[in-house]
């Protein structure tokens, strides 16, 4: 029984699979996080192992990694380093938190100065304008 052969694809097919651009897929590549396969016949030929790391890429950058991050965590996963890339992961929810914290604050701070413009007389200064002024 002949085997049949793994599809390949061609940079416009890998990036459409993907659902990225393929300008996308050359950044990635000069950036390191995706191989680029030697030319034959005057064509560059991806597997599914290229469509699988771009989709890992996507994915990774869906939960708020970075480019650098993702790059790290290819790493890891190449070596299975699990304590690691766990460790990554708990860094990445830490710094999340964080944010969503801060912005929260944020939240409070508009809340509050939008209850105060509802307030607020018609002679009196908006007090939103008047934060976005004041140093």
């Amino acid at each position: 029984m002949k085997k049949v052969a793994d599809p390949t694809f061609t940079i416009g097919t890998l990036a459409k699979q993907a659902g990225v651009g393929v300008e996308t897929v050359r950044y990635y590549q000069r950036r390191g996080l995706l191989a680029e396969p030697a030319a034959a016949g005057g064509y560059r030929r991806y597997d599914a192992a290229h469509l699988e790391r771009l989709n890992f890429i996507k994915r990774a950058q869906g939960v708020g990694f970075t480019l650098e991050e993702i790059a790290e965590l290819m790493t890891l996963n190449d070596t299975s380093d699990h304590r690691l890339a766990r460790g990554l992961a708990a860094e990445k929810i830490r710094n999340i938190e964080a944010r969503i914290e801060q912005l929260n604050k944020v939240a409070d701070a508009l809340r509050q100065l939008v209850h105060r413009c509802e307030c607020g007389g018609q002679d009196m200064p908006c007090p939103i304008i008047r934060m976005a002024l004041t140093p």
